[in-house]
Order: C-alpha cells, then structure tokens, then sequence
C-alpha cells in the first residue's frame, strides 16, 4: 500500500506512437518516406507478426502525443477541488501539440507544484517515457529531477522503493505473470469504465488518420479510470471512510457532468452513463 494521500494528488495517464524521426534514423531511412511506412518498418523491426502486427516498441523510439491527469487538491480550509486537465489543450493547433512542449509543460508543472502521482504501470511506463523523451527532445526539468540528499528530506520522484509522492497501482494491484490485471479488467471487476470504443493499440492508427483528439479523449477516460481505482484503493487502505468514499465519487461526478457540457467533451457524459450503468443505477 502506499504509505499517505497528498493535499495535491493527479492521476495521469500517457498516450504515444511510433517517433517517425527516429524510425528514420534508426533504419536509415530517407527523410521523404511517410509517417505510416516509417510505422511499419519500426514495428517489423520490433518482431511484428500476423497476429500482432503492431507490437510494443521501446518507449524511448516513441513521441508522446497527449497526457492527461485528474487533479485533486486539498486546501488549507481541507476542501476539495477536482479537475481534469489534458495536454495538448487545442489539439488542432500544431504548435501546441509538439512533443517537446507537451512534456515541457507537463514536466515542469510537477516539479512547481510538488503532487503526489499516481499511475497503472506508471513506474515502468508512462513516468518512464516521460523522461526518456524529455532527455531525447532535450528539455530541462531541474525541480522535477532534483533529488533529496536523503530520502525523507523532500520529494523525490526517481525513488520508487522510499519515495510516497509516485504511487504505481499496479505494484500494489499486480502480481507476477498472468496474475496482474490490466487497467480494464481491475476497472471492470470493480463496476469502473475501462476501455470503451478505443483500445490502446489503436492509438497509432488514430494518430496516422489526423485524429488526435480522439486521442486526447481516450487519454482523459483512462486517466479517470485510473484515478477511480486509486481512490477505491485509498478507501481499502482506511484513507476514506464509507461516507467519505461516497463524497469523493460524488465530486467526480459532478465534474463529469460539468466538463461534459463543453463542446468536444462529450466522451466524458458517455464515461458518467458507463460507470452508472456498471454501477446498476
């Protein structure tokens, strides 16, 4: 279990595709070669088969292409406020969807405001990605990767054994081999959405027909996803009791119902019926 709940807690999830450049690079290929033969020749590379023709890639040969964080905060008065935030903000927009800006942004934000994260194979995944490509696109994060000199002496996001500000659900959630759930089984067995019209390894072709806000809007449902399991987890470790477990449900919810009154947020009253119908009410 992880040790305590932070005032400030976001529940991210990442969402990547091959990096054409690197592809390029990689297997020397001549700069004019499109974006989707480029994808090919990366997932031949990596043991593509008939039955898998899109296997996983080394995180550090893809580009990052949204992330998303529910964001609960607790203030002095021990209120509390809830959001739902995703980069890029105007996925149309070219400028604000380059890579390096998106972890510029997400990155740095951490490092000002110190939350404690959580994840779902965040540790060896999305935290790690983040990184890798950060170093690759070559941003600088100094408070995000500044470390204590010890352990209890502040925050430190590259401890994974000591540290309470990075909670990986599935270290607590997972086992070993066919005994750790995926994201949308531990959703489902536990009456939350998982995956609903998009699955992960869809996210490639997505991004190849132009539809990234697509994208987007999968990345925010699986960051949901991920926040309501962390907080029927904190309720199982006694950090709510039953009446305050059914406030903080309540509060996603309301926010749900909120954010998806705006144009383009659809997916997010789809995501309330969902999780009202696996719920029986």
């Amino acid at each position: 279990m992880f040790k305590t709940v932070a005032k400030d807690v976001w529940a991210f999830d990442v969402e990547w595709v091959p990096d054409a450049d690197a592809g390029r690079r990689l297997h020397q290929l001549p700069q004019d070669v499109e974006e989707a033969e480029v994808f090919e020749a990366m997932w031949k590379a990596g043991g593509a088969t008939e039955e898998e023709p899109m296997p996983y890639l080394k995180t550090v040969l893809c580009r990052v292409v949204s992330i998303a964080a529910v964001v609960r905060k607790r203030k002095d008065d021990n209120s509390i406020t809830l959001s739902l935030t995703s980069l890029p903000h105007h996925p149309e927009n070219l400028e604000d969807r380059q890579e390096a800006k998106l972890l510029s942004t997400f990155l740095n934000a951490i490092g000002d405001k110190k939350p404690q994260l959580v994840g779902f194979n965040s540790q060896r995944s999305d935290l790690k990605i983040l990184v890798q490509r950060a170093v690759a696109q070559g941003i600088q994060a100094k408070s995000f990767a500044k470390r204590p000199d010890k352990p209890w002496e502040g925050v430190d996001y590259f401890d994974s054994k000591f540290s309470p500000v990075h909670v990986d659900l599935i270290e607590i959630l997972g086992g070993f081999g066919k005994s750790t759930p995926s994201l949308h089984e531990m959703a489902n067995v536990c009456g939350i959405p998982g995956k609903m019209s998009v699955e992960g390894d869809e996210v490639a072709t997505l991004w190849l027909e132009g539809r990234l806000p697509e994208i987007v809007a999968y990345n925010e449902c699986d960051a949901l996803t991920t926040y309501l399991i962390w907080l029927r987890t904190a309720h199982f470790g006694g950090f709510f009791t039953e009446s305050e477990y059914e406030e903080e449900q309540s509060r996603v919810r309301q926010m749900l119902e909120m954010e998806g009154a705006s144009p383009g947020k659809e997916h997010l009253l789809e995501f309330l019926e969902e999780w009202e119908r696996l719920q029986g009410n």
